[in-house]
């Protein structure tokens, strides 16, 4: 089972129609699942962005040292 690493928490709110009908609403997260070091991980789909871009720019980083 995956591990939740972050902090976040839903958004709450109130939902209204225009025949004035209220109730309440509920933002939930985008988590998505992630393998990291061979432990899978549930982190929002911005966490998961960030972290990829960091991997990216690290390679990109070690592979313009070695030319």
């Amino acid at each position: 089972m995956a591990t939740k690493i972050t902090c976040k928490r839903p958004n709450f709110g109130n939902s209204r129609s225009h025949a004035k009908n209220q109730g309440n609403k509920i933002q939930k997260l985008n988590f998505q699942t992630i393998t990291v070091d061979g432990v899978k991980v549930k982190v929002t789909a911005r966490e998961k962005r960030t972290l990829d871009k960091a991997t990216t720019v690290k390679e990109t980083k070690t592979t313009n040292v070695e030319e």
